[in-house]
């Protein structure tokens, strides 16, 4: 009987010391975390509107509110995590970057921000996590002339599709070559941005 309390007593013990090393371990590494997602998504927001001199938060923005716009719109695989101002030196709008988490790829959730200028002109869209198949789906990472990202550079902003027969109208991207399913969740992205950003240019956001 002793030694079973002796056991449970040196277990217990393990397992206060590693929780404690594992609570310690995150504090030291939060704030680098944090700081590189930071960076990664000011990269982003650069990508897709480097015309921008900054990027402002906008005042009152609710993810929340912002994917039940775009639910609500049929894009029920779609998250919008957050919207900034695209400013110039001088503080004016220059459009809108939106970030998108599309949870329908292949390998699960895809996150990506898309640039889309004030008179409805996407910038095209830059991918801040994907985890798709090597060689197929993470084409969509590709960036360059005849690259499925490129589609989506100077696009008037609309409800695209997916085609796998060749684009033949303004609205047509064609599909990554045996991705189909990772090419229809980011247009799927894509598409809830545009949606979205429609819903805040006849708001109050627009300012």
């Amino acid at each position: 009987m002793n030694k079973l309390v002796k056991d449970a007593l040196v277990l217990t013990c393990i397992t206060l010391i590693a929780g404690f090393a594992l609570g310690l371990v995150y504090e030291i590494t939060k704030a680098p975390i944090a700081k590189a997602q930071e960076e990664a998504l000011q990269n982003a927001y650069k990508s897709v509107f480097a015309d921008a001199a900054s990027f402002e938060e906008i005042e009152g923005f609710s993810s929340e509110d912002a994917t039940a716009v775009v639910q609500d719109a049929g894009y029920s695989s779609e998250t919008i995590d957050n919207c900034v101002k695209a400013l110039d030196a001088s503080g004016n709008v220059l459009g809108y970057v939106t970030t998108v988490t599309t949870s329908s790829g292949y390998g699960g959730e895809i996150t990506f921000s898309v640039g889309i200028t004030n008179d409805g002109i996407i910038n095209g869209y830059s991918i801040t996590s994907i985890a798709e198949t090597a060689g197929l789906g993470m084409k969509a990472r590709d960036t360059g002339d005849g690259t499925f990202s490129s589609q989506f550079i100077n696009r008037t902003a609309e409800e695209f599709v997916v085609t796998k027969s060749g684009a033949a109208s303004s609205n047509e991207i064609d599909a990554i070559s045996a991705a189909t399913i990772t090419s229809n969740a980011m247009v799927s992205g894509v598409n809830a941005c545009v949606t979205y950003f429609e819903s805040m240019v006849g708001g109050a956001s627009n300012e």
